[in-house]
């Protein structure tokens, strides 16, 4: 059994360590030979860096590495390129001084290694000496040169939360280092850039006018991550290994594993798991947030409170693809996107409207899911995340055990740490706290199912119980019990319940829910058999 290649992002070590490689090289085989400029965007710890590694490994023609894989008796060996391989994670940007110097080291590093002499010096000048280095790598090797750059938008993404002109300032020393690539075509065999997202507002998708973006491209769709058949054939073992751990079946932990780590798409119908959180569970045989750990989201959660988008991830929404494509700059752009693109939200579906394509996006998975509405939450209430842990766990307590006083008491601790100035004076602000804490339970959660007769405001489904819930909201709190009345008459008068009772007529497991919000944070709720 070949060894878990956790944290391991370089190809060449993979292989000759005898870590286990999922083939990609399809792929990669298909991009080099229908283009050779392109830009892809992943969210973090996605397999970009290896993506990049592999094809790194490719034009240097180190063949042996690649035997047994499908590109082997298809690439022309006897062909070697210059390889200029940036990757940013290795850079130093705190300034945009540091960036220039970082930058310059870079390329005289890279010159030195590749016995050429830089007739620029000038640090200042970083620009003109990189579309130098290009032209010099191509005359001397007798070989156009392949340009990899990884991670290009970090320096723009960690500065965003710095002061405006030293934002300004980084991005303009990054847009004259990457502006000189077009002018260098000539020069170039390939190129390919990946990054987050594109919405650091650098110019590089101008400048570049031939960069073709692949980040939705259905023919790449699974370019990085596991698919359920690659995730199957490649970790049959290890599957069958945290299956005996966990006491559970084949099945049982294929069922568990998805709903976990699986779920991310961009085009709406190749879904892939998430290697780095897959990778890991193998190796610890224990169901945790192994991605969403290794960086807390703060600047998204920011940005969510600071626009008041809290609505958008109560559940699942439908946008544009303009939307998701968005190219403003990266501190500007809209929450869904930023979502999407960081890897928060994903594509679920694609739907087709008047010959223009619309998404429905939402959570990728479990993982992602309840530990960021767990962290948004936490936020929001200034509890701390085992107390909202806790208030999860009683919520679905409460709701199978149809407990009013106790449903009562988990919403007026929800409510009662979130500052005034947050608080929005209309009933969807209630709607969107209460559903995302029942998301976050892992409860499927339902808003405005439309019936015959009407709209239900949510509806929770569970394997044991489904709960029919309509929400009211007043300014005063005398009228709190009248308003709990109006919303359960509501719900009976339109029969709300008849679209899940089952032919048999069984209702034991339809509950009806009414819960009533004042503005001064008066809450009753009230339950009922049909």
């Amino acid at each position: 059994m070949k060894k878990l290649p956790v944290g391991t992002q370089a190809f060449e070590k993979l292989i000759r360590e005898n870590k286990l490689y999922v083939d990609k090289t399809e792929h990669i085989y298909n991009l080099i030979n229908n283009g050779s400029v392109y830009f892809l965007s992943r969210p973090r710890r996605f397999g970009k860096s290896l993506l990049i590694s592999t094809i790194k490994e490719l034009f240097k023609g180190n063949k042996e590495i690649f035997e047994g894989l499908y590109i082997y008796d298809k690439w022309d060996w006897t062909k070697q390129y210059p390889v200029i391989h940036l990757d940013f994670t290795e850079i130093q940007y705190a300034t945009a001084e540091q960036l220039e110097i970082s930058l310059d080291k870079f390329l005289e590093d890279t010159a030195k290694r590749e016995k050429i002499t830089l007739d620029q010096t000038e640090t200042r000048l970083i620009g003109v000496k990189f579309a130098e280095l290009i032209e010099k790598l191509h005359k001397s090797k007798g070989q156009q040169v392949v340009i990899l750059i990884d991670e290009y938008d970090k320096p723009m993404i960690d500065s965003l939360n710095k002061a405006k002109e030293v934002n300004q300032e980084i991005k303009e020393r990054l847009h004259n280092f990457y502006q000189v690539i077009k002018g260098s075509d000539e020069h170039i065999k390939f190129m390919f850039m990946t990054g987050v997202s594109r919405f650091a507002g650098l110019s590089v998708f101008s400048a570049l006018n031939n960069l073709y973006d692949i980040t939705m491209d259905s023919e790449y769709a699974s370019i990085c991550g596991y698919t359920q058949e690659e995730l199957e054939s490649n970790f049959k073992e290890y599957i069958e290994e945290a299956g005996k751990s966990l006491e559970l079946r084949y099945e049982e932990t294929i069922g568990s594993i998805k709903r976990w780590y699986n779920g991310y798409s961009w085009e709406g119908k190749t879904f892939v798991y998430n290697p780095f959180s897959t990778l890991s569970f193998f190796r610890s045989k224990k169901f945790e947030g192994y991605w969403f750990n290794t960086g807390t989201p703060t600047f998204l959660i920011e940005q969510i409170k600071k626009k008041g988008d809290l609505e958008l991830l109560s559940e699942a929404r439908v946008v544009s693809s303009a939307t998701l494509r968005g190219n403003s700059d990266y501190a500007n752009v809209n929450s869904m996107a930023l979502l999407f693109q960081t890897g928060y939200l994903t594509i679920k579906k694609e739907e087709i409207v008047e010959d223009e394509s619309e998404y429905i996006i939402d959570f990728p998975n479990y993982e992602v899911k309840s530990a960021f509405l767990g962290d948004l939450l936490e936020a929001y209430t200034k509890k701390d995340i085992t107390e909202v842990q806790t208030l999860r766990g009683k919520l679905l307590k409460v709701m199978r055990s149809k407990d009013s006083v106790g449903l009562e008491g988990i919403l007026k601790s929800l409510y009662a740490n979130i500052p005034y100035s947050l608080h929005i004076g209309k009933e969807a602000y209630y709607h969107s706290l209460f559903l995302m804490l029942a998301r976050a339970t892992g409860i499927e959660v339902n808003s405005e199912v439309l019936t015959d007769k009407g709209r239900i405001d949510v509806v929770l489904k569970h394997k044991d119980f489904v709960v029919l819930i309509e929400i009211k909201y007043g300014k005063e709190n005398n009228k709190v019990e009248g308003m709990i009345k109006e919303a359960m008459e509501q719900i009976r008068t339109k029969k709300y319940y008849e679209k899940y009772v089952g032919s048999d007529g069984n209702r034991n497991k339809v509950v009806l829910l009414a819960i009533g919000f004042s503005e001064n944070k008066e809450i009753v709720c009230r339950f009922e058999d049909i």
